[in-house]
């Protein structure tokens, strides 16, 4: 299904045009309206006239993390206050958090895109949907709700937090959608696990997973235990909120909402642009945001864009799945490492279950990787049962990190949930260098 067919499925040439049209008329906008970026256009001496089509989009200046917590609170905010009638903040953990103005256009805008992505995973108003995302500053909760009306479908605001009490809901509602981060999805699987309810007890079909990088073999343990088909989901608060791009039934990379958010490849080290298919950071402007427009912001996600018509009958580029993040990644001995390697490591072998944590520690000046990863209930009482088993394991996994990582790791086993779980957005990489 597809809730906006006039603009999930124009041609390329059409919506360059579109966006063309737009990006002028969003430079002019924050030229006239935000004294950051009109004193960085000027350093650069380009005019609003100096933007004709989309292509001139590699004039514009790029806007990072630390330009947002510079200007803090209001100072990237383009409309006047007396218009924003929503604000959200990041959830950063240092320095000044990020403040984001929304306008009722905006908030139509957010939730018209997050129609389209519920609507590809084949939500429709006979769906029960639970929201699991944070209600508070983070965009994921107030952002999934407001779609979820939008298609008709029944709205459960359950937030996060007395999980016991949601899967009691998911159960006797008959809930069969759920929206949340994938480490939550796997949570309430074992929350289930230990009341005693199974996957054939609820009639969950659809998840809408997202807020933080998950693996394939992560999505397979999901679909697995919780018996529905999971969609990824992307959004960042400073472009919009969950809904900027979805995974379409053919879940071949996610459609971004091009239309309204412009989607660019570069170098994180030279910033040059790269074509689509190679990895690199994604960039995003905003095309149609009153409240506060961002001019080619860098996430940090790494990812590719996926040229070419879906089988779907969308024509919007697609992104892969998020490799990581630049300001993540991990330099081990001159080695970059991502968590997400790990994860998939660990995902692929039936041992372990998906909880995993990284240390990173310096000793006599030489960098270590500690891996800490949980046994499966269902393994546990066979390997801790003899020293030899826990040596041969520990073995075993250290040769398959170092295959892939081309550094070594010294594993620790740990009983099943010893690891900390959260509820929102999961942390797996504990640094303890003095960088």
């Amino acid at each position: 299904m597809i809730w906006n067919p006039n603009k999930e499925c124009m041609s390329l040439d059409e919506r360059r045009e579109l966006q063309g049209r737009r990006l002028r008329k969003i430079v002019t906008y924050v030229y006239h309206n935000v004294p950051f970026y009109r004193h960085k256009l000027q350093e650069m001496d380009i005019t609003p006239d100096d933007i004709r089509t989309i292509d001139d989009i590699v004039k514009l200046p790029f806007t990072t993390k630390k330009d947002l917590r510079d200007n803090y609170p209001f100072g990237l905010q383009a409309a006047p206050q007396s218009e924003i009638i929503r604000i959200h903040a990041s959830s950063g953990t240092t320095g000044n958090p990020t403040i984001v103005g929304y306008t009722r256009k905006d908030i139509g805008v957010w939730t018209e895109c997050m129609a389209r992505c519920l609507t590809a995973y084949g939500v429709t108003r006979n769906d029960i949907f639970s929201v699991a995302y944070g209600y508070g500053l983070f965009t994921g909760g107030l952002g999934a709700h407001n779609g979820v009306e939008m298609v008709g479908a029944s709205v459960v605001p359950a937030s996060t937090g007395n999980t016991e009490k949601h899967v009691k809901l998911i159960r006797d509602l008959g809930i069969t959608g759920i929206a949340c981060t994938p480490s939550y999805a796997l949570y309430l699987a074992e929350t289930m696990d230990r009341m005693g309810v199974t996957k054939n007890d609820i009639n969950l079909r659809v998840g809408a997973f997202g807020a933080e990088p998950w693996t394939e073999q992560m999505r397979t343990e999901i679909e697995e235990r919780l018996g529905l088909k999971g969609y990824n989901i992307y959004g960042l608060s400073e472009v919009m909120g969950p809904s900027v791009s979805y995974e379409c039934e053919m879940q071949h990379g996610s459609h971004i909402n091009e239309d309204h958010f412009f989607p660019e490849i570069i170098d994180p080290v030279t910033l040059e642009r790269l074509p689509n298919g190679q990895t690199g950071e994604l960039v995003f402007t905003t095309l149609t945001k009153e409240g506060m427009p961002v001019l080619r912001y860098r996430t940090r996600d790494l990812c590719t864009l996926l040229d070419g018509e879906c089988e779907c009958g969308r024509t919007t580029v697609r992104m892969g799945r998020i490799q990581g993040r630049s300001d993540d990644m991990l330099i081990i001995r001159g080695i970059n490492v991502f968590p997400s390697q790990v994860e998939s490591v660990v995902l692929s072998m039936p041992e372990f279950a998906p909880r995993y944590m990284l240390i990173v520690d310096r000793v006599n000046n030489l960098d270590t990787l500690t891996v800490q990863v949980e046994i499966r209930q269902e393994y546990f009482t066979d390997v801790f049962d003899t020293p030899a088993a826990i040596d041969a394991l520990e073995k075993k996994l250290s040769a398959r990190l170092k295959s892939v990582l081309s550094i070594a790791a010294k594993v620790q086993l740990k009983a099943p949930n010893t690891i900390e779980r959260s509820q929102g957005k999961s942390a797996h990489v504990i640094d303890k260098r003095n960088l």
